[in-house]
């Protein structure tokens, strides 16, 4: 199927250019959900604590917080999509393979860094060349792109779990890195040649003049009031997401009593609704607006959230589960689509690079402040907390501006 020409005559592709680069995007959580699973085997067989395990994973976040601003600029200067996607895949895969072969605490320090450098390279390039690509269908492709994350997500563990019954965490880490080359060589030769936001602004110039104006443009980007409101509302959104991932689970395992197959499918559940939200929600912000979608889907999420803690450990805790989970994914993709409608064509990876910078903020906040309170209160406050975050979100999305200001500060 091939969409219709956009305005200013730029001809779209196939919806099978969005499905490529959706299917990328699935690689990209899936070795991160991967290595979820392996990092209890690794700890034990190189005797890591704890807290050495936690550092691990501490690294990794900083690393992509620190890469999403600079690697939002260096997308939006070189301008190769295609070559750029193409090289996150390989540098998140890449250091798994060295990973096969580690002995040393250092060594995963080493590794898990590259992995947050990689992994947080791929938004920026992705999520604003389907933009472009597909102008009028934004808010639809980006959400797409959001299903192939929770894909991977959710399979990822599944088959790395198979895998592990027969083979050990390094045979299991180096057969892993097969479908990322194989991913990367795809993108590359379907996508290699993208250079659709440059290839007019880069004639004559070289790499130094272009980041210099890349440069003036995030000044411009910093001081626009539309970005800044998005940017903290998402990281309200994403305090709520990461306080519920880390502590769902023990509420349904500790409070419900729950096997560990049930958590495993209540969250799966989480997931699935998530997966069947995001088109529906991007579709519907094309026709009638970011702005009633996001509002009402955050309004949605907040009364669940309430309803859960009310519900306590009833049986209809389950119910609210999926239910929340179709309104709280439905938002991110809509949300990502608005900053991109209000970002010049020029910035839309260094618009996309920041709003990721300040979502990772509130998702290492969110988890802490709800251990606080689980450990005074109880785990059920947590609920009655993120149903608070979720209301300040929404208060956020209220204030931001409706029309698209920061193209006419930023062109």
């Amino acid at each position: 199927m091939i969409s219709r020409p956009p305005e200013g005559g730029v001809e779209e592709r196939s919806y099978l250019e969005a499905w490529v680069i959706t299917l990328g995007h699935a690689l990209t959580h899936w070795y991160p959900a991967t290595f979820y699973l392996l990092l209890p085997l690794i700890g034990k067989e190189l005797g890591l604590s704890y807290s050495e395990i936690g550092t691990v994973l501490t690294v990794q976040y900083i690393a992509g917080a620190l890469s999403n601003i600079p690697g939002g600029l260096v997308v939006d200067a070189i301008g190769r999509k295609g070559l750029l996607m193409a090289l996150s895949l390989f540098w998140i895969g890449f250091p798994y393979l060295i990973m096969g072969f580690a002995n040393a605490f250092w060594m995963l320090v080493v590794c898990t860094t590259l992995i947050g450098i990689g992994n947080n390279l791929w938004h920026p390039t992705a999520i604003p060349l389907l933009a472009r690509r597909f102008p009028d269908r934004k808010g639809l492709v980006v959400a797409m792109h959001g299903m192939g994350g929770n894909v991977g997500d959710a399979v990822a563990p599944l088959a790395a779990g198979a895998m592990l019954v027969l083979f050990s965490w390094r045979q299991v880490v180096v057969m892993n890195v097969i479908p990322g080359i194989a991913m990367s060589a795809l993108i590359l030769f379907y996508l290699g040649r993208l250079n659709i936001e440059n290839d007019t602004r880069q004639q004559g110039r070289d790499m130094k003049e272009a980041l210099t104006d890349t440069l003036r443009g995030f000044g411009s980007l910093m001081m626009n009031k539309t970005l800044l409101l998005l940017s903290v509302s998402s990281a309200f959104r994403s305090m709520t997401q990461g306080s519920l991932l880390a502590f769902l689970p023990m509420f349904l395992g500790q409070q419900m009593g729950y096997s560990t197959v049930w958590v495993g499918a209540c969250m799966f559940g989480l997931q699935a609704a998530g997966f069947l939200a995001a088109p529906i929600a991007g579709h519907l912000s094309d026709k009638v607006g970011r702005r009633s979608i996001m509002m009402s889907s955050m309004l949605m999420t907040g009364l669940t959230l309430l309803f859960m803690a009310i519900a306590g450990q009833s049986p209809v805790f389950v119910f609210f589960v999926a239910i929340l989970g179709f309104f709280l994914f439905a938002i991110r993709a809509v949300l990502q689509a608005w900053v991109l409608d209000a970002a010049p064509k020029n910035m839309g990876g260094t618009a996309i690079g920041f709003l990721f910078a300040v979502q990772a903020v509130g998702g290492a906040i969110g988890p802490i402040v709800s251990g606080v309170l689980a450990d005074i209160y109880g785990l059920t406050s947590v609920f009655y907390f993120l149903a608070g975050t979720i209301v300040v979100a929404n208060m956020f999305v209220f204030l931001t501006p409706a029309g698209e200001g920061l193209k006419e500060q930023c062109t």
